[in-house]
């Protein structure tokens, strides 16, 4: 009866404030929800932007509260691996982020290039080949 009247305060909560994720649903989107608004990271809803533009890939991560030197990129297998870790011994804190995108072409691995700027990590990724409009695909209605 105890978990029935906290699982029914949970359904309320949920439908006062609808689309809000519970901490129990929230732990289930950890992967992606990594660089979130959790803890002082990501002020947006990802925290990063991923676009395609003039043959390359452009990657903007919002990372607020690290050091150049705090971040590091690792390229693996058409895996791009972005990891930071903060240690704050004034206050006894330490903040860790990782995360990893998978992108959809190949890229020309020795040209990747990364630049950090007022919290905003941008990595340029350029594309391996000839681009290709790809395949259309008819919708039915």
């Amino acid at each position: 009866m105890f978990l029935n009247g906290i699982h029914e305060d949970v359904l309320e909560v949920n439908q006062m404030v609808a689309g809000t994720p519970t901490t129990w649903s929230r732990a289930l989107d950890l992967p992606n929800r990594l660089f979130e608004n959790n803890g002082g990271f990501m002020p947006s809803d990802d925290g990063y932007e991923l676009y395609e533009e003039d043959g390359q890939f452009i990657l903007t991560i919002d990372m607020p509260g690290f050091d150049a030197d705090e971040i590091s990129l690792r390229w693996n297998d058409g895996r791009l691996a972005v990891s930071a870790e903060h240690v704050d011994e004034d206050r006894n804190r330490q903040k860790n982020a990782h995360r990893t995108f998978r992108l959809p072409k190949d890229i020309v691995v020795d040209d990747i290039t990364a630049t950090y700027s007022n919290g905003v990590l941008e990595v340029t990724l350029p594309i391996e080949g000839e681009l290709t409009a790809g395949t259309e695909i008819p919708i039915e209605s």
